[in-house]
């Protein structure tokens, strides 16, 4: 009776997603424009995503400048915050599939600002008590209540994307691909500027005065709440789609619920991971995850290491914000591209490029000893191989969002999600165990053969799919096409277009 029921209930859902109005048609019979729906939900994005990314680079950049001769403390940290997503955020995804819609975004707002306030007072704290730097009490007590902190914010941030990204998005944009390709990247665009301006302004700010830096950061993160919460609850109201999930959710509280427990707990978590494995978007999703295994990119450990070699905090901050816009460009070349050739194809393009890239970042660790010319060579590659990682990254969201079940997404981002934090948490990891900037190299070449591994997945999906990797045949069609062509000039043959027209 319970089975029927949820089939009945998961029939209602696809039918109610599946009939989900155009933002065109919805717009000519609401009180609310297409045009303001989007941008408050920009809005919301924007401010989720700024105080998040001003909050990651703050945070490590303080690490780094009282710890400047280790990657020790920035790593324990990155590493504390990736496990408890790895751990906690498959839980997560059945609450973004069953809760009520607001509730989850409003939960994910909070926790976010309660968690980032408190990291900027202890920071604060740490700059007024040079006591606190102290390894006999940082270690033990500051840092273990950071690393916690840290952990809270990360799920939260995790929960407010896979709500947003992968079932407000998809609900919003109905039936029109094209509005979802440009909602996707629209948001993309939305995070790499906070990439690129958060960085430059707090290194800025940083450089006249860390405590201000750290007021600044906790100043926005509160400051914010209200018109991140209001925006997106306008959203909420503005588009009945979003509602619908409140009947769902009614018929769930009225079936017989069975009594929870750790076994039932982890036998919902493993049902969900082989769901995942066996999801027809599991190459693309999987691949997407393991790129997060990287130490190439301008995050905490590489932010680290430039340290190391002597550049200056703002001049970091600033090649982190070039490199943002190598980025942006991705956001209108994948679209682009996409609409030409399709999101799989574009994906094994872009995923190629990004190992091209990385490759070449590796090899310059290895020339020997750091040098201005080696180390341009690494950033230059770095900043080269972001516009295959987000190109790669918008096509296979894509694919995801047009594959899992309205049911299944928040389960199954949750999952891919989990696996991001495992590949991240190995990431900080390596430069746990090589924690000397010299060994930088060695975390460097496991980053390149992941990206590797990330593309030869997808290569097999994209052999699935199509049959083929290249166009073989249709280029030596178009090649004999072409000799024939040049032989009919020669002998000023003319070949009919049609030959079956062409009486026997």
């Amino acid at each position: 009776m319970v089975d029927s029921q949820e089939e009945h209930l998961l029939d209602e859902l696809h039918r109610s997603d599946s009939g989900s109005s155009t933002p065109a048609e919805r717009s000519a019979t609401s009180l609310v424009s297409d045009t303001t729906i989007r941008r408050l939900l920009y809005t919301s994005h924007f401010l989720s995503t700024w105080n998040a990314r001003l909050f990651e680079f703050a945070a490590y950049l303080f690490l780094a400048e009282t710890y400047p001769h280790t990657l020790l403390p920035a790593s324990v940290y990155a590493l504390a915050r990736a496990a408890a997503a790895a751990i906690i955020s498959p839980l997560l995804g059945q609450y973004v599939d069953s809760g009520e819609r607001l509730s989850v975004i409003r939960w994910s707002i909070v926790s976010q600002r309660l968690a980032v306030g408190s990291s900027c007072l202890l920071l604060f704290a740490i700059t007024l008590a040079p006591i606190l730097q102290r390894d006999w009490l940082f270690f033990p007590l500051v840092l273990p209540v950071l690393c916690l902190l840290a952990a809270i914010e990360k799920l939260g941030f995790v929960l407010n994307t896979i709500a947003i990204e992968r079932d407000w998005v998809v609900v919003i944009a109905g039936k029109d691909e094209s509005y979802l390709r440009t909602a996707n990247s629209q948001m993309r665009r939305i995070d790499l500027f906070c990439k690129l301006v958060g960085p430059l302004v707090i290194s800025i700010v940083d450089a006249a005065s860390p405590q201000a830096a750290i007021l600044i950061t906790g100043g926005l993160t509160v400051l914010s709440v209200a018109i991140e919460y209001v925006s997106i609850a306008r959203v909420h109201k503005a588009v009945p789609a979003l509602r619908a999930i409140r009947a769902r959710e009614h018929l769930l509280q009225d079936a017989p619920q069975p009594r929870r427990s750790f076994s039932t707990a982890s036998s919902t978590y493993m049902s969900g991971t082989l769901s995942y494995f066996r999801h027809p978007a599991f190459l693309p999703s999987f691949s997407l995850a393991l790129l997060y295994l990287t130490v190439l990119s301008f995050s905490g450990q590489m932010i680290t290491y430039l340290l190391s070699l002597g550049l200056s905090p703002w001049l970091v901050g600033l090649l982190r914000g070039i490199a943002a816009v190598f980025e942006l460009s991705a956001t209108w070349l994948a679209p682009a591209l996409m609409h030409h050739i399709g999101a799989i194809r574009t994906g094994i393009w872009f995923i190629n490029f990004e190992v091209l890239c990385v490759t070449i970042a590796c090899l310059f660790f290895w020339l020997g000893p750091q040098t201005m010319v080696a180390t341009c060579g690494i950033v230059a590659a770095v900043m080269a191989s972001r516009v295959g990682l987000w190109g790669f990254d918008l096509s296979a969201q894509i694919i995801i969002q047009d594959e899992v079940e309205p049911e299944a997404r928040g389960t199954f981002s949750s999952q891919e999600a989990g696996y991001q934090n495992i590949f991240e948490m190995l990431a900080f990891a390596s430069t746990i165990v090589y924690t000397k900037p010299e060994q930088f190299k060695i975390p460097a070449t496991i980053s390149a053969g992941a990206v590797a591994l990330a593309g030869a997945l997808y290569t097999i999906l994209v052999r699935q799919r199509r049959g083929h990797l290249i166009h073989l045949s249709e280029c030596m069609d178009a090649q004999k096409r072409k000799q024939a062509g040049r032989r009919g000039v020669a002998g000023f043959e003319m070949v009919p277009q049609d030959s079956a027209t062409i009486p026997a």
